[in-house]
């Protein structure tokens, strides 16, 4: 069993250098090569025509690998949240992403109203429209090396984004729930994701308090990515800790990752992240090409067939609803012309938190909607992960956040990332 699982580890990160390369070549993100990569070695094309290059439940097999690249991710994120940064800003990346996540919701909601969709089914599958993926966007980021005010707000506003989501789901869900009995506890199921929220922040801080500490005792640079990696894998973790001792709420590891990132930026020199920044950077693409291979192998293109009409309006919908609300957020803040035009396009990618809130949503309503909303949510995540990341780089590019893009083309297609 080892041994397969070596070797199926090792033919997805090839996988993902293969695809990734290739993507250069007609300057797409290497996040979409990757994903793209997934796709073709799963069930829903070479295992569709009988040529079985992994097993269909290796997804669920490398879920910790998955779960450890969302922790790194998150991490990072999390030390873009300097306090002079955010004293220079002000409340801006707050605003823009409650406006963003607010109209795409409401959007979804109208439009789906218009063409006679159930009022608890259309508020559920309009409130998982918030979320937004803050993987690709990372790497896209990182890939382009993008700097610039577009980009200092979308790596703010990405990581608001999941707090107002589940904020906006919780809600919802509430809702629903009462339309369809009056038996429902509304307030536990309202209040239930802001203690969520608040507790996974909490340890979050927590996290990061112990890590600012640790990180004084441990001298070199080797030592202090340990300490780092350690923390974070005990965090991811935490989650299943919570189900087993049937804790009466969700835990969300990913917010907690952020939370422990901004603490220790905040409170460690700038030279200390940075260097440990720099060592994360040195060992986990592995992790990353990894995450994003099996994110792909993990897409079922037979969903495509179920989504109709409704599936339409939610992908279309959103996507709308997220460029006027980042713009109308962007106008109210006086963020500049770049950040009010190309923000909101850099919103698209949506994946583990969409799907995470679709399961959910599973449970509250009937079996046929829960059906049809899982495969929408699978739908959109299946196309937004494949053309986000490139929408993404041509905001950037738009916005003039992407300089070095023609130097780097003649070196990638010569050398490696």
């Amino acid at each position: 069993m080892t041994f397969n699982l070596l070797y199926y580890i090792g033919i997805i990160i090839l996988t993902g250098l293969i695809f990734g390369k290739l993507a250069k070549y007609i300057r797409l993100p290497n996040v979409t090569g990757y994903i793209f990569g997934g796709l073709i070695i799963g069930p829903s094309v070479l295992g569709y025509f009988g040529a079985v290059i992994v097993p269909s439940n290796i997804a669920e097999i490398l879920t910790p690998i998955s779960e450890i690249a969302l922790g790194f991710i998150a991490f990072t994120i999390g030390t873009e949240f300097q306090l002079s940064y955010f004293k220079k800003v002000g409340t801006r990346p707050i605003v823009i992403a409650i406006f963003e996540s607010l109209f795409a919701v409401i959007f979804i909601f109208v439009v789906l109203l218009l063409f006679k969709v159930e009022v608890g089914f259309a508020l559920v599958l309009a409130s998982i429209g918030a979320a937004t993926a803050p993987a690709a966007t990372l790497m896209v980021i990182k890939q382009y090396k993008a700097k610039g005010e577009v980009t200092e707000t979308l790596m703010s506003v990405v990581a608001i984004d999941d707090a107002t989501a589940m904020i906006f789901f919780g809600i919802s869900v509430a809702i629903a729930k009462a339309l369809g009995s009056s038996s429902t506890n509304i307030t536990w199921t309202i209040f239930k994701p802001i203690v969520e929220i608040v507790v996974s922040l909490g340890l979050g801080v927590i996290i990061g308090l112990l890590l600012t500490l640790l990180l004084k005792w441990f001298t070199g640079r080797s030592n202090r990515v340990s300490v780092v990696t350690a923390l974070l894998l005990i965090t991811v973790s935490i989650s299943s800790i919570f189900k087993h001792f049937n804790v009466p709420f969700d835990f969300s590891s990913l917010l907690s990752c952020m939370m422990a990132g901004a603490v220790l930026t905040n409170l460690a020199t700038d030279r200390k992240t940075s260097s440990i920044l720099e060592l994360i950077d040195r060992f986990t693409p592995p992790i990353m090409i990894s995450f994003f291979v099996i994110a792909g192998i993990n897409l079922n293109l037979s969903v495509l067939k179920t989504v109709g009409v409704i599936g339409l309006i939610y992908i279309v919908m959103r996507v709308i609803g997220k460029w006027t609300g980042a713009w109308v957020g962007g106008k109210i803040t006086k963020a500049s012309l770049e950040v009010q035009k190309y923000l909101g396009f850099s919103l698209i990618p949506q994946a583990g938190v969409a799907i995470g809130l679709s399961l959910i949503a599973s449970t509250v309503l009937e079996p046929t909607q829960a059906a049809q909303l899982t495969a929408v949510i699978l739908s959109a995540t299946l196309i937004y992960e494949l053309i986000g990341p490139l929408i993404t780089k041509i905001s950037l590019q738009k916005a003039g956040e992407i300089v070095i893009e023609k130097k780097e083309n003649k070196k990638n297609l010569k050398t490696d990332s």
